[in-house]
């Protein structure tokens, strides 16, 4: 019965259309053929519409939906609206799948009570290059205990390493008022439901590292927060408190390691030297003019 089950992917798209081809040939490749590929359209300005009607003359799977930005997590919600699969594969547009990520998920599923596969995962630039990922998986990191408390710190599962029975989402939808961390919220929320999980160690899905993804991009402190608030709607009273202590521990050691390793650089005898060179000149009365000519060294260095 399981080898006959459809999957539905849902690919939300905002502004990716230069990496939307590989997500979508990485489905077109799977393995297992029952599937539907719903690409959302999160009122992207690039060529995402252009692209994503390509394929649809290419395989009847693909479905498109044309949408208002409304974030990651609307889109998403959009999808999940519309999908009729038995299963759903969630795959950013920037990101990739093994082509038998679908077929070790559905083989693993053969036992009607698991409800979540995952699997590893790698990092990649380009396809021709994978790299380790910046944490490896495992059976034990796969409760509420370990992904509620200890998230973001030392381990976070990508979403597309998941794979998922649609009924899971019969009361649960992305809360679309955060910008970040709504995968964070899915796992806890979808854990709060005691799933049966299986783990599959093998890395069938691959997670890109570049400039604009978003895990990357400064501290996310503001839309951590904002999922705690979330959060404190579907956690007890004592999982809520534990929550907050542990995030407030985390932050404070953060602070005092920055603080220790700045305090290493100022009596570092680089910073002393730079420090030093920086007095003599303001003696001389040539800081100003340092300060002019620097950033024409720094050119200099680059182009040669």
């Amino acid at each position: 019965m399981e080898e006959n089950s459809k999957i539905s992917v849902i690919v939300p798209c905002y502004n990716q259309a230069k990496f939307l081809e590989d997500a979508l040939n990485s489905v077109l490749l799977q393995t297992h053929s029952d599937w539907e590929c719903i690409i959302v359209n999160d009122g992207s300005t690039d060529d995402t519409q252009i692209i994503a009607r390509r394929w649809l003359k290419k395989d009847t799977r693909f479905i498109y939906l044309e949408k208002l930005n409304g974030g990651l997590s609307s889109a998403r919600n959009a999808g999940l609206e519309v999908a009729k699969g038995d299963y759903v594969q969630f795959l950013d547009a920037d990101d990739y799948l093994h082509p038998d990520k679908f077929q070790a998920s559905i083989d693993n599923v053969a036992d009607c009570k698991v409800a979540i596969v995952v699997s590893n995962f790698s990092l990649f630039v380009t396809l021709e290059k994978l790299y380790s990922p910046y944490c490896v998986l495992n059976q034990e990191l796969l409760t509420l205990e370990a992904v509620l408390y200890n998230w973001d710190a030392g381990f976070s599962i990508p979403i597309h390493c998941g794979f998922f029975k649609k009924e899971l989402f019969d009361d649960f939808r992305f809360p679309e008022q955060l910008k970040a961390k709504e995968d964070w919220v899915m796992w806890v929320s979808l854990l709060k439901m005691q799933p049966k999980i299986l783990f599959i160690d093998s890395n069938l899905a691959y997670y890109r590292k570049h400039p604009e993804s978003m895990t990357i991009k400064n501290t996310m402190l503001p839309e951590t927060l904002k999922a705690v608030s979330f959060l404190k709607t579907i956690l007890n009273e004592e999982e809520y408190e534990k929550l907050y202590a542990r995030l407030i521990s985390r932050y404070y050691l953060a602070q005092m390691e920055l603080k220790r390793r700045l305090h290493q650089i100022k009596n570092s005898n680089s910073y002393q030297t730079v420090l030093m060179i920086k007095k003599l000149l303001k003696k001389l009365g040539l800081l100003k003019f340092s300060k002019k000519i620097f950033p024409f060294f720094l050119w200099f260095k680059a182009k040669n």
